[in-house]
C-alpha cells in the first residue's frame, strides 16, 4: 500500500500568505490604452535655395512650381535670407513676383494674390492686364473688374484700348454684365481710357445676340457720332442681328448703307442675309443680291448658291434651282453634294424624276455616294407613278455603291413588284 502525499501546497500558502495571485481574466480586467492616432506627415519643405540664387534664378524656381503655395514659402524664404534683393520693394525681385502672383491667381489663391500685389509699389500695367484675362477666362468678371480700377489707380500709365477690351470682353461674356459693360464703355472718356472700333463691335455683338437690338443700334450710332468708321464686322454682326429677329429689311438696309459708301459686306453677311430673304420667301429679292454679290467684288461661293437652291425648292419651284447650277458653271463652281441632293429632293417632290434621276448621274459621275434619303425619293416618285422597272433601277444602281435603302423604301417598292403575281 502506498503512502498517501503530503499537501505541500496549502502548506507553502500557509507560510508564504502575502504571494501573487495569478491573473484572473474576468471581464473586470481593465482594457488595454488605446493606440495614438497616427501623426500626420510632416509639411513638404521648400527646395532649397542656392546660395547665390539671381532674381532670374528665382523666378525660374518659382515658374517651375506646381503648387502655387509652396512657390509662395520659395519666395518667402529667399525674401527672408536676402531681403535687400528679394523684398517687395526692391526693384530686382519684380519679375518673381509677376509671376508669384499670376500662379496664386491661377491656383485660386485669389486672397493671397491680392495681399502681394498691395505690397508692390509700382505694378506694371502688363500684370493688370495678365489678371484681367486671368479672370475672364475663369469666369469672373467682377474680379476682371476690380483688376481694371486697381489698374487705374496704382499701374504707373493710364490703361490702353487693348486693356478696355480685355475688360469688355469679359463683362460681354456674362449675360448678367451687360449693364455694366455699357457703363464701361460710356465712362472710358472720363477714365481717359480710348475707345476703339473693337470696344463698340464686343457690346454690339454681345447686345445683337442677347436680343437687344435697340443698344446695339445706339452703339452703331454711337461710333458715327464719334467719327469712328464701323468695319465690316461691325456691318455684319448687326446684319446677323436683324436677320435673327427676322428684320431682313433693316439688314437689307445695312448692305445698301455699305454699297451707297463704296463698301461691300464679308461673306457671311451676305450668306445670312441670303438666309433670311429665303425663308422669308422673298427669293427674288436674294437672286437681286446674288447677283450683286460679284459686282460688288465678293464673288459667290458654294455656300451662297445652295442657300438658294435650297429655298427655290422648298417654295416647289425646282425648274428655277436647276437653272443656277448654269450659273455656277459660268462662274467656274462645281455644284458639290448638297447641291445635288437637294435638287433631286425638290425634282422629286414635283414628280419630276426623270430628272431627278439624270442629276443623281452627274452626282455619282462628279464621285459623290448619294444619300439614302435620295434613293427614297426617286423610289417614292417612280411609284407613285407606276414605273416600278425605274424604280428597281435606282435600288440596284444604289446598292451596288454600298447604299442600303430603307425600310419604307422597301415598303413602296414592293407592293408594286409583287402586284402581277396576285
Amino acid at each position: 500500500m502506498l503512502p498517501t502525499p503530503f499537501p505541500l501546497l496549502p502548506l507553502l500558502r500557509r507560510l508564504i500568505p502575502n504571494s501573487p495571485q495569478p491573473p484572473s481574466f474576468s471581464s473586470s480586467f481593465p482594457p488595454p490604452p488605446p493606440l495614438p492616432p497616427p501623426s500626420p506627415p510632416p509639411p513638404r519643405p521648400p527646395p532649397p535655395l542656392p546660395l547665390h540664387c539671381s532674381p532670374a534664378r528665382l523666378r525660374k524656381l518659382i515658374a517651375a512650381q506646381e503648387d502655387p503655395l509652396l512657390a509662395h514659402e520659395l519666395y518667402s524664404l529667399a525674401a527672408s535670407l536676402r531681403p535687400a534683393a528679394f523684398a517687395a520693394s526692391s526693384p530686382q525681385a519684380y519679375p518673381a513676383l509677376h509671376s508669384l502672383v499670376l500662379k496664386l491667381a491661377r491656383g485660386g489663391r485669389l486672397a493671397l494674390a491680392d495681399r502681394l500685389l498691395r505690397r508692390l509699389p509700382n505694378p506694371s500695367p502688363g500684370l493688370f492686364s495678365a489678371l484681367i484675362k486671368l479672370h475672364a477666362d475663369a469666369g469672373r468678371p467682377h474680379l476682371a473688374a476690380a483688376a481694371f480700377r486697381s489698374m487705374l489707380r496704382r499701374a504707373p500709365s493710364r490703361p490702353s484700348s487693348r486693356h478696355l477690351n480685355r475688360l469688355l470682353a469679359a463683362l460681354a461674356a456674362a449675360p448678367a454684365s451687360l449693364p455694366s459693360a455699357l457703363h464701361v464703355l460710356r465712362s472710358a472718356d472720363a477714365m481717359a481710357v480710348p475707345a476703339d472700333v473693337r470696344s463698340h463691335n464686343l457690346l454690339i455683338k454681345a447686345f445683337s445676340q442677347s436680343g437687344n437690338l435697340a443698344v446695339a443700334v445706339h452703339l452703331f450710332d454711337r461710333m458715327l457720332n464719334r467719327e469712328l468708321t464701323p468695319d465690316d464686322e461691325s456691318y455684319r454682326l448687326l446684319i446677323q442681328g436683324f436677320c435673327r429677329r427676322s428684320q431682313v429689311r433693316a439688314a437689307a438696309g445695312l448692305v445698301e448703307d455699305m454699297f451707297n459708301r463704296g463698301r461691300a459686306p464679308d461673306r457671311l453677311a451676305f450668306a445670312t442675309l441670303l438666309n433670311s430673304l429665303a425663308r422669308k420667301k422673298k427669293l427674288r429679292e436674294a437672286y437681286k443680291l446674288l447677283c450683286r454679290m460679284g459686282l460688288k467684288g465678293c464673288d459667290p461661293d458654294i455656300r451662297h448658291y445652295n442657300t438658294l437652291v435650297l429655298g427655290f425648292c422648298r417654295e416647289g419651284r425646282p425648274l428655277e434651282a436647276r437653272q443656277l447650277l448654269d450659273d455656277m458653271s459660268k462662274s467656274g463652281i462645281s455644284p458639290d453634294s448638297i447641291t445635288y441632293s437637294t435638287l433631286v429632293h425638290g425634282l422629286c417632290s414635283k414628280g419630276l424624276t426623270e430628272e431627278g434621276r439624270f442629276y443623281l448621274g452627274e452626282m455619282i459621275a462628279a464621285g459623290f455616294v448619294p444619300h439614302f434619303s435620295i434613293l427614297h425619293s426617286l423610289v417614292k416618285g417612280f411609284c407613285q407613278v407606276g414605273k416600278f422597272e425605274e424604280a428597281c433601277g435606282v435600288a440596284m444602281e444604289m446598292m451596288k455603291l454600298g447604299v442600303t435603302p430603307h425600310e419604307q423604301t422597301w415598303a413602296a417598292l414592293l407592293p408594286g413588284v409583287c402586284k402581277p403575281y396576285r
